[in-house]
């Protein structure tokens, strides 16, 4: 056999190896459309190894590969028979507006929407979260303010809740309201992901804001990230490699949020990044006593491992509770409104929602807690081609239905 055939023999193997590292990842028994969720996970790990080769090599940054997503997944505002949608900005942030066509009897419900992407990565301007907020606007007959906000590792927090909460606060005046024909009594915050964390963090923060005199009638959060203490809760166990988000990725998204020092990072893979003398903050997420059995199973609780004092000194952002929303204390939780919280069995953030509705419903708020016992992260965006799910327009679906029972 000819030397240069047996090259092309050889490489033609290692590619099918790498192809089927890829494609061949395992994926549970009790996923819909096994064969799709495959191939959405493959795509998505195939940037994330594209990334840190980039990283690697010294020719990128390992989020500009991820925000490749971002720009392929963008679409221009385009309005439709049924909603104007518009670019614009509040208070100097960017956000797209998406208001009804038909005819509405009176005052309009609002939603404003957080995108998600670990605060390093998404886009209002994406097709899933374009496609997200039109058909809420559509089917709610409300107005939807999706907001831009700045993102890791250019920008750290606080800046990404700043931005945010500045342009809720903007559209909470009087005035604002009235411009768009809303109801000061029919406001929610909503978001998913990185989004749910923020629009946690919003709807306590506002509490707390004498300025501020629209009340948010509910708050929506979709598999949101609560707290960057412990992160090796049972989900980031038994999920560290299911589809769209690993533990690495997410602790890495976690670290990024507030700082590009390795330190962090490296603290936070090992679960040994918080001093001693903040041991007091674990009560709020101590999983032993705030998850159910079915959620516990056979894991065993073991006490906090300490790290460094230096790290909060020079980070103190990740024992925030406008980061960590968890880490609020129940007489601030008790002032909260009602709330809807969805999480998925299949994903690393899934004790956070559940810890959350636990310590909500504790202090007497109302809480709706959705949970997909068939679903992964991220899975409500997976609603339009090619990347469409049966069970993205299930839990899209649930979604709506909530907000438009009590919106």
């Amino acid at each position: 056999m000819p030397v240069d055939m047996g090259s092309k023999l050889l490489c033609l193997f290692l590619a099918s190896v790498i192809l089927a590292y890829y494609i061949y990842s395992p994926i549970p028994g009790d996923f819909e459309e096994p064969w799709k969720v495959m191939l959405i996970s493959t795509t998505f790990r195939t940037f994330e190894r594209l990334a840190e080769v980039a990283e690697y090599l010294g020719l990128k940054n390992y989020m500009d590969i991820l925000i490749l997503i971002t720009n392929i997944e963008y679409v221009t505002p385009t309005s439709d028979e049924n909603v104007t949608v518009t670019d614009t900005e509040f208070n100097n942030i960017a956000v797209r507006l998406y208001v009804p066509r038909k005819a509405s009897d009176g005052l309009r419900r609002a939603v404003v929407y957080f995108h998600g992407g670990g605060w390093c990565v998404g886009d209002l301007g994406m097709k899933s979260y374009d496609h997200l907020a039109r058909r809420t606007s559509d089917m709610l007959n409300a107005v939807v303010v999706s907001v831009n906000y700045r993102l890791a590792p250019k920008y750290h927090f606080p800046i990404q809740f700043e931005d945010v909460y500045s342009v809720t606060k903007f559209f909470l005046q009087s005035s604002v309201l009235s411009q768009y024909g809303v109801d000061p009594d029919r406001v929610c915050v909503a978001g998913d992901s990185a989004g749910g964390n923020l629009a946690a963090a919003v709807a306590q923060q506002l509490l707390e804001d004498p300025e501020v005199k629209t009340k948010l009638k509910i708050q929506a959060l979709l598999y949101p990230p609560l707290q960057a203490l412990d992160l090796n809760l049972p989900s980031y166990q038994e999920n560290e490699n299911k589809p769209i988000l690993s533990k690495s990725l997410m602790v890495r998204f976690w670290s990024e949020y507030f700082t590009s020092d390795l330190s962090l990072r490296e603290a936070m893979i090992s679960n040994r990044h918080v001093p001693v003398e903040s041991s007091h903050l674990f009560q709020f997420v101590n999983w032993s006593n705030l998850l159910p059995e079915e959620i516990k199973k056979d894991h065993v609780y073991v006490s906090p491992t300490y790290g460094s004092s230096k790290l909060v000194q020079k980070y103190p952002g990740f024992l925030d509770p406008r980061a960590s929303p968890l880490l609020a204390s129940d007489a601030q939780l008790q002032k909260l409104p009602l709330t809807y919280i969805l999480t998925c069995q299949h994903d690393v953030l899934r004790d956070d929602g559940f810890m959350y509705a636990r310590r909500l419903q504790t202090v007497g708020i109302p809480v709706t807690h959705d949970h997909a016992k068939d679903a992964f992260h991220a899975a409500m965006m997976f609603v339009s081609f090619p990347a469409e799910l049966a069970v993205g327009h299930r839990l899209f679906n649930r979604y709506i239905e909530w907000l438009n029972e009590n919106l």
